[in-house]
């Protein structure tokens, strides 16, 4: 039986090893990686004339994302106009190498030399004001006479789509600053200032999520979580009383069917341990379900006043 295992296993590494098949050399340093370097410095530096230099008559460029079957692709004449565009539209234009990664050239043996690329890029839209901030992957081929013939994009197109959408007003729901909703938020804070805990969080859902300005990014709370959190305060100072400052909005957002109310507040408190008065300016934006419960707090408060001297 042990000889039957290994030689079952050699037969397996030998198959493995008689399925790989040498296609051509890949380089970290080729003339090749030189031409690509140099015509997207050009592209980015808007300098139409030089990024046609390096361009085959038949150039081609491709999104590699797209899916539409029927594209052409665009053209070399299109692509350097894209550069134009580049030059005239955006500011703060950023294109480096992706941190760790760095340009490979393949010589395939049937013939055909291919450049890989991992960039980051950043820049901002004059007119909408749109950031742009992403990674991007390119591949291009070059053909016998060391010009550029094809490229193919891969980038996220949602940063374009938002450019492209920025240029007319466009409504996202409806700002009330009376609604039911508001009048939750309000509820809830009368019952804070007068410790009626139990129906304080009763306009919660028993699964909402709390987070604010001193947690780090990303993390939130847990409703029991904040109970304990809130009770440590309430034993260190004495709520006086909690004051809205302003009005409170209701968003009813078209987008996602978002429903949130934005309330600006002061909680007037007493630190029991020396009598200080300490104002504790806040900002919550609470989210709603269709149900008309709180399942998101967000805090905008720094508890540092909390040690006023």
């Amino acid at each position: 039986m042990k000889n039957v295992f290994f030689t079952a296993l050699m037969l397996l590494a030998t198959m493995g090893y008689s399925q790989k098949k040498n296609n051509g050399k890949v380089f970290n340093e080729h003339p090749a990686i030189g031409i690509v370097n140099d015509m997207l410095e050009a592209f980015f530096a808007g300098d139409a004339d030089k990024v046609a230099s390096y361009l085959a008559e038949d150039f081609k460029a491709y999104n590699g994302t797209g899916i539409n079957k029927d594209n052409k692709g665009n053209s070399k004449e299109q692509f350097i106009d894209q550069a134009n565009y580049w030059k005239e539209n955006l500011s703060y234009v950023s294109f480096k190498p992706t941190s760790g990664a760095y340009p490979d050239a393949i010589e395939y043996k049937d013939g055909g030399t291919w450049v890989q690329t991992w960039n980051h890029l950043k820049a901002m839209h004059n007119t909408t004001g749109v950031k742009i901030d992403m990674p991007t992957h390119r591949l291009f081929k070059l053909n016998d006479d060391n010009k550029i013939e094809t490229m193919i994009n891969y980038y996220n197109e949602r940063v374009f789509w938002e450019i492209g959408q920025s240029f007319e007003d466009r409504k996202n729901g409806t700002i009330y600053n009376h609604h039911d909703n508001i009048n939750s938020v309000r509820k809830m804070m009368n019952a804070f200032e007068n410790m009626d805990l139990e129906t304080a969080y009763s306009f919660f859902k028993e699964d909402a999520r709390f987070n604010s300005l001193e947690l780090p990014d990303g993390e939130t709370m847990s409703l029991e979580e904040v109970k304990a959190r809130n009770n440590k305060i309430m034993e260190d100072f004495e709520i006086t009383s909690i004051d809205v400052v302003g009005y409170p909005d209701y968003l009813e957002y078209d987008l996602r069917d978002a429903r949130a109310v934005q309330s600006w507040w002061k909680f007037r408190m007493i630190r029991k341990a020396d009598g200080k008065k300490i104002i504790l300016p806040a900002l919550y934006i609470h989210d709603f379900d269709e149900d008309g419960k709180i399942v998101r707090s967000s805090s905008y408060i720094s508890t540092k006043v909390l040690e006023a001297k």
